[in-house]
Parts: C-alpha cells; sequence; structure tokens
C-alpha cells in the first residue's frame, strides 16, 4: 500500500530514523528526513533529505512550521527522544504548522519520559514493579546489586549496576539526580516488546527476547508469552495508549516485571515491521482515518541480527 502524502521524519540521523526511513520507501513517494547533523547514513536512505534546528534552539518550532508549509507536509514523526520529550513538556500534540504528529498519547510520554513515574504508575496499577528510588533520598542501602540510572536519561551509558556501598556512595554524590532501583536478575533473559493500541482501542503486542549488542538490540527471538501479554496488554488499557510504545521486562520470581516504558518507535522497528508487526504502518493508517491492516501474529520462532550498511559519497 501507498500513502498519498507527504510524512516528515525528524532526528532521522539515528537509528530508529534511518529504521523508519528503510520500512516507509515502499510505503510513501513522498517521505522527507530533518537532522541536525548530515554525518550520518540517513541522507541515503531520505531522498528528500534536510539538515533541521536543535529542539533547544528556539527557532526549532518556527523552523518545522515553515518547512512543513512550505513542503506542504501532511505528517511528522518525530523519533529524537529529546524531540519527544520538548513536544510532551510543551503540551504539543496535535499538529505543528498544519501537519499532524504521530506520536504516542501525552499520558505515554509522560510516564515513559520518567523513569520514577514509570515504576509509580506500576505500583498503583497492581503491576509486577521494580523498586525505586531518587537516590538522594537514599542513605544506606541494606542489599547489592542495585541499579544507578538517570530518571529521564536513554541508552545504557547511564545505568550503572552497582555492588557495594562505596561505589553507590560515590556514584550518588555524581548524579543526584539518578534513581537507585532494584536489581531485576536476567537469568531468564532479557525482553522488548512492541505496543500498539489504536484509536479504536485495539491492542496489539510482539515479544523479543533479546541480546544487547554495545547497548543495542543485536540479537533477538520472536516469542509468545501469555504472562507477559497480559501485562502488556495492561499498561496499554491502564495508559489509555493512543499509538505505539516499547516496553523492557525480565521475568523474575514475581512474573514479568518491567523496567521502561520507552514512550515512542523501538530501534527494533524494522525488524518488527518484517516480522509482521507494522505499528509504524498502522500509526499512519490510524492518522489517516482508514482501518488498520491486519496483524497475524505467525513469526514465532524467528530470529533477527543486527548488521551495518556502509554508504560513500
Amino acid at each position: 500500500m501507498k500513502f498519498k502524502c507527504k510524512i516528515l521524519v525528524t532526528g532521522c540521523g539515528g537509528d530508529i530514523g534511518q529504521s523508519i526511513g528503510k520500512l516507509l520507501n515502499n510505503h510513501v513517494d513522498d517521505l522527507y528526513g530533518i537532522d541536525i547533523s548530515n554525518k550520518n547514513a540517513a541522507q541515503f536512505i531520505y531522498n528528500n533529505f534536510s539538515l533541521g534546528e536543535r529542539c533547544t534552539n528556539e527557532n526549532f518550532i518556527s523552523f518545522l512550521t515553515n518547512f512543513v508549509q512550505e513542503n506542504k507536509i501532511d505528517f511528522i514523526i518525530p523519533v529524537s527522544e529529546p524531540e519527544l520529550r520538548f513536544f510532551s513538556e510543551h503540551n504539543i500534540h496535535d499538529n505543528i504548522g498544519g501537519a499532524k504528529l504521530i506520536t504516542a498519547s501525552l499520558f505515554a510520554l509522560e510516564i515513559g519520559f520518567d523513569k520514577l513515574k514509570t515504576a509509580i504508575f506500576l505500583k498503583d496499577n497492581n503491576l509486577p514493579f521494580p523498586k525505586t528510588q531518587n537516590v538522594n533520598e537514599v542513605d544506606q542501602l541494606s542489599f547489592y546489586p542495585v541499579i544507578l540510572k538517570s530518571r529521564t536519561g536513554s541508552g545504557s551509558s547511564q545505568v550503572y549496576v552497582v555492588h557495594d556501598n562505596e561505589t553507590f556512595q560515590y556514584l550518588k554524590r555524581v548524579n543526584s539526580e539518578f534513581i537507585v532501583q532494584e536489581y531485576l536478575d536476567d537469568t531468564h533473559g532479557e525482553y522488548t516488546c512492541g505496543v500498539f493500541r489504536s484509536s479504536k482501542g485495539e491492542i496489539r503486542t510482539i515479544i523479543l527476547k533479546r541480546e544487547l549488542t554495545g547497548g543495542f538490540s543485536g540479537y533477538g527471538e520472536v516469542i509468545i508469552d501469555n504472562s507477559i501479554v497480559s501485562v502488556l496488554i495492561s499498561i496499554a488499557e491502564k495508559l489509555n495508549l493512543k499509538g505505539s510504545i516499547n516496553v523492557q521486562l525480565r521475568i523474575t520470581s514475581k512474573g514479568p516485571v518491567v523496567f521502561e516504558i520507552n514512550p515512542r518507535f523501538s530501534s527494533t522497528v524494522l525488524f518488527r515491521h518484517l516480522f509482521g508487526f507494522k505499528d509504524v504502518i498502522w500509526s499512519i493508517e490510524d492518522a489517516l482515518g482508514l482501518p488498520i491492516s491486519k496483524y497475524t501474529a505467525n513469526a514465532i520462532g524467528k530470529k533477527f541480527y543486527k548488521g551495518f550498511n556502509e554508504y560513500i559519497s
């Protein structure tokens, strides 16, 4: 299916933006991409590639508005986490310059972008949760290991597994805005899960048991686990989700325990698309008011391997 509309992907230079560009090239005739740098492969993926402004720049919204109006853009898909945080914090969720934004709903953005709020949300909704506190509220710990990580940051570069009090006290001093979180045993592996909920309330999920390579999902396998599906459906309903999110969890003695909700398309978005979980396409169909395409969850046991492409100019 080809969409007869113009779509702009912002923050297109990262791994998620490049993956979305690759899959949308087969579905959109007029695909545009913007990034703050041209020192990435996005310029080879997006035929209509342009440099843009940082969301910290005071001209960010006016630049986007002008770009949308000059190019008659119909939809904007922001994939950069700083941009999504900006839109969430400024209550921008409908449109920019007449182009409709395709993002997860605002409450999902609010909860997912704050890891302490994520844990509180899970606890308040009777879902398994990792014990979590602001690090500056903890003087001493009676058990190790624990996780120290940024309350609002993303990626593995700001995540520490701490095994002793000396390390804990040091990291606490230099990272006073961090949270301290119960360590979840990874004996049974780590899972990254796609969750999509349409504007009419239909929920679709996919579960990938993964292994990390350099902070990214380098290998994974599609699995089915009804206990995980139940948690994912509950999260979508309690968030009153509209759109797509990514949920990360581990299996413990308490069952599946979620430690992060990422309110955006995942770095595994292209793999999931190839497995039939086409949440980008469904999001566009939903935004257009079209019936969302059929989903047949028949990829159980299929595996993905993250590779790389080289480009020269």
